[in-house]
């Protein structure tokens, strides 16, 4: 391209850039990119909110959050109720409670049991006092879950923790008392 005499000369790329700053102190560097970094950090979440709000979520039910104790579990369980089937039902669910629940048998090698596990230990050989107690079980399954219930062990092996099975043994104890069995 050839210069006319109306254009200025080209400038050289020294006088195009600008002056530069007096350096910035170790704290001022810092405090920018902290700032910086705040304003990528709150974008970030406003874009996560926009990309998440239609994710629909289910409600959680307090009886599914599993909890540790911050205190060693009693070694006897207060007696709530004093009809004598209730109170063995409740000394079942606390025994299955401490030593842990297990499925299809009585109990395993580490001392868990499953509802007519614990039931049958704390029977204490009462026959009587056990046929009760699993009859009543069986009614609180069913009052729960509808007459197809075949067995108190059925219902117990269907689950894959202790969770429900705990739930009922505490039903079934409640539906005794309100008998007074």
């Amino acid at each position: 391209m050839v210069a006319s005499p109306h254009t200025a000369p080209a400038q050289t790329d020294q006088q195009t850039r600008p002056a530069p700053a007096a350096a910035l102190s170790l704290e001022a560097r810092l405090a920018a990119v902290e700032a910086a970094m705040t304003v990528r950090l709150e974008e970030a979440a406003v874009a996560h909110e926009v990309r998440t709000a239609h994710i629909h979520t289910n409600t959680v039910d307090l009886g599914d959050v599993i909890t540790v104790p911050l205190t060693p579990a009693p070694t006897a369980p207060p007696q709530l109720y004093t009809s004598p089937v209730a109170a063995l039902l409740e000394r079942a669910r606390h025994r299955m409670e401490t030593r842990g629940w297990c499925a299809g048998a009585a109990s395993d090698e580490y001392g868990a049991v499953c509802m007519i596990g614990a039931i049958r230990a704390e029977a204490g050989g009462n026959r009587d006092l056990e046929a009760d107690a699993v009859r009543t079980v069986l009614d609180a399954i069913r009052r729960r879950f509808g007459d197809h219930i075949d067995s108190v062990p059925a219902f117990n092996d269907a689950h894959g923790t202790g969770r429900i099975p705990l739930r009922m043994l505490d039903q079934a104890a409640s539906l005794a008392d309100a008998r007074g069995l």
